[in-house]
């Protein structure tokens, strides 16, 4: 398996964990919005870049 495909497995389940986290903290009103918005914003980029990372990534045999 390619390091740029491992690389992007971990940036989008951190990405997901990242949305996850943001969603259950808007839905309890347990945090900041400010906190909230940052997470979100964080977990988006990571999820993207992620899954970027994943589908521009060629497998090599």
């Amino acid at each position: 398996m390619n390091v740029k495909r491992i690389f992007g497995t971990i940036l989008t389940i951190l990405g997901i964990i990242g949305l996850i986290y943001a969603g259950y903290g808007f839905v309890t009103h347990s945090m900041q919005t400010r906190e909230l918005v940052v997470a979100g914003i964080i977990g988006l980029i990571f999820f993207v870049s992620g899954i970027g990372l994943v589908k521009n990534t060629k497998d090599e045999a």
